[in-house]
């Protein structure tokens, strides 16, 4: 199986589960899609005009989860966990069907989503990937957040840091390779939000969905959540998960470095907005080449096309 050809998954996916932020349960199926199909959702509840491409020009909210739309006003949101188990086990075309608003949030991660993937099995086109490749740098500050995106020649990678006054999360930062990391802590980290936060979300109608089952509430200096944390760094690369999921709304696996702090899904939106906004910022490049050796890219003829 060439690494470099489109893949889809080779049988489909069923998973059941409340919507984080609606608490209504939705049906869901991931099925195989032919290539060039990208990653399209169905509203199964709906009748008509109930096709959403997954594209950064169809993100119509951004509070505090990623929300995409049509023309006629269909959504789905919070697709960001599934978009980056997507992006991250290298699938580059299904169809998913969820008879609800709101994608299922499982355990707050995509762990769920990238077992069921691994057990579906992943096959592989004829047809070659295309990329995404960052020719200049672009730049963007909303406050103290900030995040940019700039050249590198063979990887994409994400070096993302948050900053909390809460005394337990504090400062992290984390830098990760997307196709030459360990990506098992990213998948695995869950949502997080404080509990002072809580009361506000409700006066907000969000998080009707939300568990101790389904993101970790850290309250004060301790961890409400009996378990504790998965690894060291969770709520940044909880982060790095959000950004992987919105990134790869782009259409394509990218080469590029993004920097970020304090970041989220309304700065990537933005910020990939704003790239696509000039041509002379990117380019896309269709790999035609077959068994290229590598986890992803072979650097030296990515070096060629540099």
């Amino acid at each position: 199986m060439s690494v470099l050809n489109q893949k889809t998954i080779k049988e489909p996916i069923s998973i059941k589960g409340v919507g984080l932020h609606t608490g209504v349960m939705a049906n869901m199926r991931i099925c195989p899609a032919e290539p060039n199909t990208g990653i399209v959702f169905k509203r199964t509840d709906l009748k008509k005009k109930n096709y959403i491409v997954s594209s950064i020009f169809n993100v119509s909210d951004t509070t505090l989860c990623t929300t995409i739309s049509n023309e006629s006003g269909t959504k789905v949101s919070t697709i960001e966990h599934l978009m980056a188990a997507l992006f991250g086990k290298d699938i580059d075309n299904v169809q998913i069907e969820v008879d609800a608003e709101e994608i299922p949030i499982l355990d707050g991660s995509a762990k769920v989503f990238v077992e069921k993937i691994n057990e579906a099995g992943i096959k592989s086109s004829n047809t070659p990937i295309k990329i995404i490749k960052i020719e200049k740098k672009v730049s963007l500050e909303d406050g103290s957040k900030s995040i940019s995106i700039e050249p590198s020649k063979v990887s994409l990678d994400i070096d993302f840091e948050i900053k909390f006054n809460n005394q337990l999360i504090g400062t992290q930062r984390n830098l990760i390779n997307v196709y030459q990391s360990d990506l098992r802590d990213i998948f695995e980290s869950r949502t997080f939000c404080l509990y002072e936060d809580i009361e506000k979300l409700k006066k907000m109608n969000l998080a009707k969905g939300g568990s101790l089952e389904n993101a970790l509430v850290v309250k004060d200096d301790k961890i409400v959540n009996k378990e504790g944390l998965r690894n060291s760094k969770e709520f940044v690369n909880h982060k790095i998960l959000d950004c992987m999921g919105d990134l790869y709304l782009s259409g394509y696996k990218m080469i590029g470095k993004v920097i970020t702090s304090q970041g989220g899904h309304k700065l990537t939106n933005q910020l990939l907005r704003k790239l696509f906004d000039e041509k002379s910022n990117f380019s896309i490049i269709e790999i035609k080449e077959k068994n290229i050796p590598h986890s992803f890219i072979n650097r030296n003829f990515l070096k060629s096309i540099a």
